[in-house]
């Protein structure tokens, strides 16, 4: 089954590459979606793909790259499915 999630994550998750991390994460998971910095601190992701790919994706959010520390993630199911390659989008 397809599955889509919209999360943010907290704690310390910019300025450790934690974008540029989680992108090559989800290619590497053949994830569709997108993830952007969040003027507030927190990294903003969709993930669409395999529930049981997109769940492996969750619980790798928490670990995130070195230097980066997970105090919180937020995902909810939306009815965005993005679909193609995944993106870095800008800071909003």
């Amino acid at each position: 089954m397809i599955t889509a999630i919209h999360c943010l994550v907290r704690g310390q998750v910019q300025g450790v590459g934690y974008r540029a991390w989680c992108q090559g994460e989800a290619v590497t998971r053949g994830l569709s979606g997108w993830v952007r910095n969040r003027r507030s601190g927190e990294v903003e992701a969709v993930l669409a793909g395999p529930s049981d790919v997109v769940d492996d994706m969750l619980a790798a959010l928490w670990t995130g790259p070195a230097g980066a520390s997970v105090s919180a993630i937020d995902g909810t199911p939306t009815e965005e499915h993005p679909r193609g390659d995944f993106d870095v989008k800008p800071t909003v």
